[in-house]
């Protein structure tokens, strides 16, 4: 049975996947990152030309998104230990490291930009929107703690695991999860719209029912949203008309 890693050695690796993307270039995108990841792992388990030929082979492309970068390399480190062992199974690093890049790429993007990211703007806009002081450190929370989470979690799982870290990351359905938050991200922002209508009809001395009167306009929408209009022009549009609502009620 291997011995661990020192603990140590393991919290440098992981400090260093916040480097991850600290220097880049467009033949190998993030290989330099994870080289240098990788390194302090390296140089335990080889020397002088089994080392030199280690840094070598993660000298190769590699582009994923930067959070879910860490249960990929924490698994690398894995199998780096098994292959100096003398125990490398059928399944190498280097095949490894290339079939979950793309995947997890796809993976990060959609959760953590699609769906994390705007769901915490949401969240703090309710705190902005009463020019609160709070809405900046309340998005930051909302969404550096799930990605820290992932990023700590992911390693450690994937250096304990190995390539069945991906078994882990299959079994939350992670894809699933960011449709699920793109759907509270709808109803939350729908919420705020409604709350900031119900306030601007009642500061201009109106009855706040009067908010309902923009649901026809949303129902039309929405039928050239199923038709196939440009959700970019359907959002401009909207702004711009309810700038010029809100500008003549106030008025």
């Amino acid at each position: 049975m291997l011995q661990p890693l020192p603990r140590s050695v393991l919290f440098r690796s992981f400090l260093r996947t916040f480097l991850l993307q600290a220097s880049w270039n467009f033949e190998r995108m993030q290989n330099l990152g994870v080289l240098y990841v990788l390194s302090p792992a390296l140089r335990v388990f080889y020397t002088d030309a089994d080392l030199r030929e280690a840094y070598h082979r993660h000298m190769a492309y590699f582009n994923t998104h930067p959070f879910m970068a860490s249960p990929v390399l924490g698994a690398t480190i894995s199998l780096e230990q098994r292959r100096a062992a003398g125990q490398e199974g059928t399944f190498g690093v280097e095949d490894f490291k290339s079939m979950t890049m793309a995947p997890y790429a796809a993976i990060g993007d959609a959760l953590f930009w699609g769906a994390v990211r705007p769901l915490a703007a949401c969240v703090a806009l309710f705190f902005a929107v009463k020019g609160s002081l709070l809405a900046p450190i309340i998005f930051l929370l909302a969404f550096n703690l799930p990605h820290l989470w992932m990023r700590l979690l992911g390693f450690m799982r994937g250096y304990t695991l190995g390539i069945s870290v991906v078994e882990i990351v299959q079994r939350h359905r992670l894809p699933d999860l960011a449709i699920r938050l793109k759907e509270g991200m709808v109803v939350v922002l729908g919420g705020l719209l409604a709350y900031q209508a119900v306030a601007t009809c009642r500061g201009a001395g109106m009855p706040a029912g009067w908010g309902g009167a923009a649901l026809p306009l949303v129902f039309v929408f929405v039928f050239f949203a199923r038709k196939g209009a440009s959700a970019l022009l359907l959002l401009s549009l909207s702004l711009v008309l309810l700038a010029t609502l809100f500008q003549v009620v106030i008025w």
